[in-house]
């Protein structure tokens, strides 16, 4: 079902399995969609636990880079920045965060 797609995105971003994610966005998946029981987007959650390239990943295939992630209650651009992710900041100023 698209839930547990939305479900598995999530928790693949955070994984870093590329290839999953890949796999849910050529089959339509919205990789902005927060689950309502989560609320977490899956850029920020990428981006909060280390997966820098999947963060990359994520901005060249749809991800908004000014979506508030409600439950980490932190941008895109606060995320990376409170974990020191250079180039995905520099990538997501290049995008258009302030």
């Amino acid at each position: 079902s698209l839930a547990i797609d939305l479900m598995r995105t999530l928790q693949a971003a955070c994984d870093g399995d590329q290839d999953l994610v890949e796999f849910h966005v050529r089959t339509g998946v919205d990789v902005n969609y927060a689950h309502p029981e989560f609320m977490s987007t899956p850029l920020v959650a990428c981006i909060l636990t280390g997966q820098e390239n999947m963060a990359l990943f994520l901005l060249g295939h749809g991800a908004d880079p000014t979506l508030h992630s409600l439950f980490d209650d932190m941008t895109p651009l606060q995320a990376a920045q409170s974990v020191g992710m250079t180039s995905v900041v520099t990538r997501l100023r290049e995008m258009g965060a302030a």
